[in-house]
């Protein structure tokens, strides 16, 4: 499960960024996951307490926002919504297509006290 070792890095990103700023505990967290990322946010979610505890994230509320995959198709000059990876462009069908979005993981928000 490569969920813990991801949540151990962005609570230890969040712990630094809050010592940081001189606060004393982490109220929540908001983070960014990809459709394509290859990231479950089940699994994240069920992990951030066990590697959160003895931290200043212990207790936070992480909330986690999926997002949805986009690209631009180089042949429309469009940006399009993607279903797969590697997927066809939805207006023209051709496979040049540019992942614009959908494979992130991004702590986007901190709330601290």
């Amino acid at each position: 499960m490569h969920e813990m070792s991801l949540c151990e890095a962005v609570v230890e990103i969040a712990v630094e960024e809050a010592k940081r700023n001189g606060a004393k505990h982490i109220r929540s967290l908001v983070l960014e996951v990809g459709v394509f990322g290859h990231v479950d946010p089940d699994a994240l979610a069920f992990c951030f307490s066990a590697v959160s505890h003895g931290t200043l994230a212990e207790n936070a509320r992480l909330v986690i926002e999926c997002i949805p995959g986009s690209g631009w198709c180089l042949d429309c000059a469009k940006t399009v919504p993607m279903t797969e990876r590697f997927g066809a462009c939805p207006e023209c069908g051709r496979r040049h297509v540019q992942m614009s979005s959908g494979d992130e993981l991004r702590l986007r928000e901190l709330e601290v006290e």
